[in-house]
């Protein structure tokens, strides 16, 4: 026994046995080195020696402390010093057939060296990365993978130095870049994505693409990771399609769009005929102005910043759509786009923008759109206004009728024509109020919410009961209103009569005569910022799943009535959307229906 428990502590595996209290009950001397620790932890709680742990592992000791044989897992934990740590573990449950408490095996490795490799190559296989590279600011040593090494000319066991890394980009514009890239990667924790030139350990100076990604940790930079790619074949290319200046000579004289060759200061170096002819300026007096010169105040800061973005690396051109303003002080509309010079040495030299005046398609998408936003609200106006006349005169006359036949039905007593010849009252006052309302239709458009007055919804909901009384008791309707007196909203007083007529004629309109009682529900609650209006009733209802889509269009009727017009709802709809508002509906067939009117809530002082 003590043997094999000798060589149970001498295996090169690093495992711990705990009991049911998780307690440590043996280990070897390898889980001793890995994790610094001594052999007073016997009987000591496993959690307590060592809390820098997955959570996930904690989870799966006690899975198998319940019962469960095999648990394993792999997991990278960043600990309170900053260090990263990948952790591979295997937990077994002991013991379980006999007839005492069964105790788990634990095997723990640090595979962090494994698992970086790993993770590098993640990264690199998801943004077509070729090499990596991680720099431990807590540790102060760099990575680099084989391939990032390979692109240096270092060999595979080249140990890379922090003082060192930086030295093999080029000195001067390059190696100032990247250090001030990294500054402000632990600084600020900027990230960067940049192409500089290094010269390798065999001399060869070469273009590649850095860019690198700093990781907090409580608001510190721990350590950064990036990739490194060689471009140096692509980038010559483009450095040599650049700097033939025969040919962009040429390009710049003939082409048919405006182009201009501009100094780092923003200083115009060569324009061409087209920028001119566009701007109205004379070549030589374009020459003795900036760009800066020339552009709007609200489109320099946007140009100005993606400038110095391509000044920094971060982005090799940009293409944005500005205003200038030419000779006369006009405006004109452009689309620019501006790519970096570079010489030889990588540095920029100058800047070339293509200029496309794209004035004409502005201003005739400007007098198209005022075109149409005038057409639109003309025909609006125009209809609700129709739909007020039609609609609300025609309630108003249909009452004043009923009103008269009550006058002239001799057969009525004196008190009823006395009644009567008040209803006839108020509904005169009433058609005199619509009228009034009308002019105001006339006159309002609704282009911003200050042309909106405010009105109280509880007198108006009142005047238009009043109107359609006669309709309302010859068609022995019920009305319950609920609307508090406080309530006001923001609207058209045309437009909030027209609607509140509507829904409630409606609601009487299609009542279920096989019912005993007829009731209509008016309500109002104030919702944040708006106020809900419904109109309930308990008659024939809606098909919405049939009706649904159409119930708000133009000349879409459902009940077959010979008077329905199939515009009632498309016009309420509109006036309820010009107004900022929006309606619902439900509604079950032989049930009754509700709509809802969300309006703006008036914001008293």
């Amino acid at each position: 026994m003590n043997t094999e428990k000798s060589l149970f502590h001498h295996t090169s595996i690093p495992f711990a046995v705990i009991d049911q209290e998780k307690s440590f009950v043996d280990f070897s001397k390898q889980w001793l080195n890995t994790f610094g620790l001594d052999a007073s932890i016997i009987g000591q709680n496993f959690f307590d020696s060592m809390p820098e742990l997955p959570e996930e592992l904690k989870l799966d000791i006690n899975y198998c402390l319940e019962g469960i044989k095999h648990r394993s897992d792999s997991k990278r934990i960043v600990q309170e010093n900053g260090n990263a740590v990948w952790y591979d573990w295997k937990v077994s449950l002991l013991n379980d057939d006999q007839n005492i408490a069964p105790n788990a095996l634990i095997i723990l490795e640090d595979v962090t060296h494994k698992r970086r490799e790993e993770h590098l190559l993640e990264k690199s296989q998801q943004v077509a990365r070729i090499g990596g590279w991680e720099i431990d600011l807590i540790k102060n040593t760099i990575y680099w993978s084989n391939m990032t090494k390979e692109i240096h000319e270092v060999p595979r066991e080249y140990v890379p130095q922090l003082e060192t890394g930086i030295s093999f980009y080029k000195e001067g514009y390059s190696r100032d870049t990247i250090t001030q890239l990294v500054n402000e990667g632990i600084e600020l924790g900027n990230k960067w994505d940049t192409e500089l030139q290094i010269v390798t350990a065999k001399g060869n100076i070469l273009w590649v693409r850095a860019i690198g990604e700093p990781e907090m940790l409580n608001g510190k930079c721990v350590r950064i990771v990036g990739t490194f790619q060689d471009i140096d074949k692509r980038k010559k290319a483009q450095l040599q399609l650049l700097n033939t200046e025969e040919s962009l000579k040429g390009t710049l004289e003939n082409s048919s769009i405006g182009m201009a060759l501009v100094a780092r200061n923003g200083k115009f170096m060569d324009v061409n005929t087209s920028l001119c002819n566009s701007l109205g300026y004379t070549k030589d007096k374009l020459l003795s102005l900036t760009f800066q010169d020339i552009t709007h105040p609200e489109d320099l800061e946007i140009d100005l910043r993606l400038l110095s973005e391509l000044i920094k690396g971060k982005r090799s051109t940009y293409q944005i759509e500005k205003r200038y303003f030419n000779k006369d002080q006009q405006l004109v509309y452009v689309i620019l786009t501006v790519t970096a010079a570079r010489n030889i040495d990588g540095e920029i030299s100058h800047f070339i923008s293509q200029i496309v005046d794209i004035s004409s398609r502005i201003k005739a998408e400007k007098k198209l759109k005022g075109l149409l936003e005038l057409t639109t609200n003309q025909n609006n106006s125009l209809m609700n206004f129709a739909h007020i006349v039609s609609h609300n005169l025609r309630s108003h006359a249909a009452n004043l009728t009923m009103i008269s036949e009550f006058l002239t039905d001799e057969s009525l007593d004196e008190d009823i024509r006395k009644d009567s010849l008040v209803m006839l009252g108020k509904a005169s006052q009433g058609l005199n109020d619509t009228i009034s309302h009308l002019n105001e239709v006339v006159q309002v458009k609704l282009e911003t919410d200050q042309k909106l007055k405010s009105v109280q919804l509880r007198p108006l909901v009142h005047k238009v009961l009043v109107d359609i009384q006669a309709l309302i008791e010859e068609n022995k309707v019920i009305i319950d209103t609920d609307v508090p007196e406080n309530i006001q909203v923001r609207g058209v007083m045309a437009y909030l009569e027209s609607i509140i007529l509507n829904l409630v004629t409606n609601a009487i309109k299609y009542k279920d005569l096989n019912k005993k009682t007829s009731l209509v529900s008016i309500k109002a609650v104030e919702k944040d910022e708006t106020v809900v209006l419904s109109v309930s009733d308990n008659g024939l209802g809606i098909d919405l799943d049939k009706f649904g889509e159409k119930l708000f269009g133009m000349y879409k009727t459902f009940h077959g009535n010979e008077d329905a017009r199939g515009i009632g709802l498309f016009i309420t709809k509109n006036q309820i959307e010009s107004m900022g508002g929006r309606i619902t509906v439900s509604s079950q067939p032989g049930v009754g229906t509700t709509f809802e009117v969300t309006l703006l809530k008036n914001q008293q002082s």
